[in-house]
């Protein structure tokens, strides 16, 4: 079976999407799946089982890259393609099946969901290799639990001030999670290592894997937290998905729509939409219903 899968541009919304290839492979084992992603997210798919083939897309003016993606796809046919982008090129393409992405209401998993008429949604996944898994071994060695912190985001209004960060770890470290160790993500560039700056710098200590992990390895590091606390962004998805306890920080995203979604997540939306008035106070008890521990009173 020969499956074209049209992938979301951003990180985030790429990450929810893969329970659609989850239930996919699932299915079908011996499918052979072509991705098509933009730069950004398509690391997302590098480990992903029956990869036929990962196509990377850069934007061009006049919408020229999807002239270049049908001239890739026109020769084959297809058993069925799926358009998370909602392009309208599945039915330019040879395809015995179509599944386009229809924006409507609801948290974004469920409108994922019906792209293949699945209720309830399968959840979000994350695919990582033995080379992944042994550097986060090497990074995060046993040894006192690890709190993962996503202190960045793609732009300054979903961004939590670090210093609740730093508040947030003190706060968790010492009361009834004992104590842990800090560990700082953050992607690529220098405007992302410029927002983790203050985080590293309150807390000294904190094993810093800000702009050093490729997104298959960031997934193995989260895999071994013990809690990942993040702005609403693509590494808060990532956690979700890759199983570890999360909380996902929003001010002015729609939570109800982005809320990270895994076995063991929840977001904590700040009363007014403003990411400095979510309280220390309010992640703290969310961290600690999720992990059903003790409240501070």
């Amino acid at each position: 079976m020969r499956i074209l899968f049209i992938a979301p541009s951003r990180i985030g919304d790429a990450v929810l999407s893969t329970g659609l290839i989850d239930h996919l492979l699932r299915r079908h084992q011996a499918a052979r799946i072509t991705v098509v992603a933009g730069p950004i997210s398509a690391d997302v798919f590098t480990r992903m089982p029956n990869l036929a083939r990962l196509v990377v897309i850069e934007k061009h003016r006049y919408d020229l890259h999807w002239l270049r993606l049908w001239a890739m796809a026109a020769g084959q046919r297809w058993d069925l393609v799926v358009d998370i982008r909602g392009s309208g090129l599945a039915w330019f393409l040879r395809a015995r099946r179509r599944a386009i992405m229809r924006i409507g209401p609801g948290p974004k998993i469920a409108q994922l969901g019906r792209i293949l008429g699945l209720e309830p949604p399968p959840l979000p996944v994350v695919w990582t290799g033995p080379e992944d898994r042994a550097r986060a071994a090497g990074l995060l060695p046993p040894g006192p639990p690890i709190i993962a912190l996503g202190p960045t985001a793609n732009w300054a209004g979903k961004i939590w001030p670090p210093d609740r960060f730093a508040s947030l770890f003190h706060r968790l470290t010492t009361g009834p999670l004992g104590p842990a160790r800090a560990a700082i993500l953050a992607g690529p560039g220098a405007e992302e290592q410029k927002l983790a700056a203050p985080l590293r710098a309150s807390l000294p200590d904190a094993i810093d894997l800000s702009g050093r992990l490729s997104l298959p390895e960031a997934a193995a590091c989260l895999a071994r937290a013990a809690l990942f606390v993040g702005n609403d962004s693509g590494l808060m998805h990532i956690a979700a998905a890759a199983g570890t306890p999360t909380i996902g920080l929003f001010g002015p995203t729609p939570a109800d729509e982005y809320a990270p979604a895994g076995r063991v997540a929840a977001a904590v939306r700040s009363p007014t939409g403003r990411m400095e008035d979510l309280t220390v106070e309010a992640a703290a008890d969310a961290a600690r219903a999720l992990l059903r521990l003790p409240s501070a009173a």
